[in-house]
């Protein structure tokens, strides 16, 4: 009796501390459903927004140090993330699943469940940070529990932990048993930075039941009422949104929400007929949400936003958003499934994703998102200034990113109060991938510099961001990203700017294809101190082979040392990744040329790929 007495008390003062820390905040009240709308308060609830699929963990970081592309998001990133969708007016984001560990995969231990009722500390200390943060934005997130796919571990990874098929996932009591182990601590949790349990979280629209569940009535009915059982505070989203909707969960009284997903794969390539017959079943009946569509031009995303405002349907979220990295660019996703032309988005839009018209998407999404909650869109205002990271090389240039910027402008100065001259205007954060953003090519070695960043957009430009230095440059440095064949001397065989598949190519979206025998020159107008190259080749068949000259006419081989990323193929069929470093180089030589053979005796298969070569050089 005491001890019953003692945790309805504690249970009581949790929330009301979980209130007053909202309470101060933009989110204060739950999401709740009545008849087939949203409500906040007395006030229908209503958005468009967007996809942030490695919100709750990062499946893209190609840095070239990291041993797997799978990494926990640092607060920078999240906080970029979720301040995008709240300059975007929209007010919601869904993440991807809790992921499951996954036999024979490069996910190692980024997963939230690790076996039957093991579940890792970490990866909930980050989803622990990006709810504190969206209730910070005013951003509440949907979450969804488990994956119907194999892509961050699913219903096939906890059937595996049982050596069972997945198809018993669905069925097998041990199996859901299981599952409702990790339903009970997810939702029962409390958050490790702010002691407001999740269950108290206004930050928490809904949990979905899954992503793309192909799943029986029965499944769905028994996950939805644990749900409610846990949580009565959030709503429950039914996520067997793979063939329209599921007309059981109507009548089901744990269900709140019902979602479709649409792409031009599931053989529809207009996406508003489907749409509509959705929200003719669920009108008058259930709140209706179109919880993923995307992969199609800006006039039929238009549309889709249009028939979600019109026909009273309570919010829309295209896929998917891309947040900047903690090092500086943008994390980058290519979508298997988008034609080779569908990458994930940038806020605000750039002209590396022109091919799928990013910066028209991103505008009219932002003002679709404030018309459906019947605001006038406010004016954008300037970019916050960007943090200008340390700096060991000229050549080497990286920041972190201001919401909203446009471009950017970079400063040198002898001095660390000025004044400032500008080396380049127009930088584009999103041009390169994994790699510095900027290379300052005119700083003389031996003198020491001082850097600073201003952001720029439509409304204006930043505040400069900190000063770095000095920085001294040790040699002059030709840079060369491989977006075409512009700083090459010369060049023989077949030799071609690539872009495509840049998935396998760990997102590098610029390359020079060599093929057997191929090769490029590079000329500096003094000597050649230092060089170093990435390539990426399918396999050992091919190889590169470097040469020197003084004069461009005599050639001589000279040795450098490769290493290869440890980066497994994983599920995308990643190709070799190799780092090539020079050693001696001959003195005099201006000319370093690199060229393509066949390895002993094996057939050359395909060619090899040149993404970013660098070239030290002194007077």
């Amino acid at each position: 009796m005491n001890v019953r007495l003692f945790t309805a008390v504690g249970m009581a003062i949790v929330m009301i501390l979980g209130g007053r820390a909202n309470a101060d905040g933009p989110l204060a009240q739950f999401v709740v459903r009545r008849g087939d709308q949203l409500f906040e308060g007395d006030k229908p609830f209503r958005f468009i927004s967007v996809n942030i699929p490695n919100l709750q963990v990062v499946e893209d970081d190609f840095n070239p140090s990291a041993a797997s592309p799978w990494a926990w998001p640092a607060e920078f990133e999240l906080t970029d993330a979720l301040e995008a969708v709240r300059h975007m007016g929209g007010a919601v984001a869904r993440t991807y699943v809790l992921g499951v560990r996954r036999q024979n995969s490069d996910m190692g231990d980024f997963v939230y469940v690790r076996g039957p009722g093991q579940f890792n500390e970490e990866a909930f200390r980050t989803l622990d940070l990006a709810i504190e943060i969206a209730g910070q934005k005013g951003v509440r997130l949907i979450i969804p529990l488990v994956d119907n796919w194999q892509w961050h571990g699913g219903r096939a990874e906890y059937a595996a932990f049982r050596g069972k098929q997945a198809k018993d996932f669905w069925s097998d009591e041990q199996l859901i048993a299981d599952f409702e182990a990790t339903v009970r601590h997810v939702l029962t949790r409390v958050n490790s930075r702010t002691g407001v349990p999740y269950r108290d979280d206004p930050a928490i629209l809904g949990w979905e039941t899954g992503n793309e569940l192909d799943c029986p009535p029965s499944w769905t009915a028994r996950i939805a009422a644990l749900m409610k059982q846990l949580d009565p505070n959030h709503l429950v989203i039914d996520g067997n949104s793979l063939h329209g909707v599921p007309l059981t969960s109507l009548d089901d009284p744990h269900v709140d929400v019902i979602t479709t997903h649409h792409y031009p794969d599931r053989g529809v390539s207009h996406f508003v007929p489907p749409i509509l017959q959705a929200r003719a079943q669920t009108r008058g009946k259930k709140p209706y949400v179109v919880g993923e569509f995307g992969f199609a031009a800006a006039d039929e995303i238009e549309r889709v936003y249009d028939a979600v405002i019109d026909q009273g349907i309570s919010g829309a979220l295209i896929w998917s958003l891309r947040y900047r990295r903690q090092m500086g660019g943008f994390y980058w996703h290519s979508e298997p499934a988008g034609g080779r032309l569908y990458k994930a988005y940038h806020w605000p839009g750039f002209a590396s994703g022109e091919a799928y018209q990013e910066r028209r998407v991103m505008q009219l999404t932002r003002t679709k998102a404030f018309a459906i909650r019947g605001l006038a869109e406010p004016v954008p205002a300037p970019a916050a200034a960007p943090i200008l990271l340390a700096i060991d090389d000229p050549a080497a240039i990286s920041w972190q990113g201001s919401v909203g910027a446009e471009d950017y402008v970079v400063e040198r100065s002898l001095t660390a109060s000025g004044p400032w001259r500008v080396v380049a205007r127009g930088v584009d954060e999103a041009a390169l991938q994994y790699r510095p953003l900027f290379s300052d090519e005119t700083a003389t070695p031996e003198k020491s510099y001082y850097y600073r960043i201003i952001a720029r957009n439509g409304a204006g430009a930043s505040p400069p961001s900190n000063v770095v230095g000095p920085v001294v440059a040790a040699y002059y440095a030709l840079v060369d990203e491989c977006r075409d064949l512009a700083r090459l001397a010369a060049h023989s065989g077949n030799v071609q700017f690539v872009s495509e598949d840049a998935r396998q190519r760990r997102e590098d979206a610029g390359r020079l294809a060599l093929p057997a025998g191929g090769s490029v020159t590079y000329k500096l107008p003094e000597q050649i101190r230092q060089w170093a190259a990435t390539v990426y080749r399918p396999d050992d068949s091919l190889k590169i082979e470097a040469e020197a000259s003084a004069d461009g006419e005599s050639f001589q081989p000279i040795a450098y040392r490769q290493s290869s990323s440890e980066t497994t193929s994983g599920d995308y069929g990643y190709l070799q990744q190799l780092a090539l470093r020079s050693l001696e180089i001959p003195a005099g030589s201006q000319f370093l040329r690199l060229k393509v053979v066949g390895r002993d005796s094996q057939p050359a298969r395909g060619a090899v790929e040149l993404s970013w070569i660098k070239i030290l050089y002194l007077e």
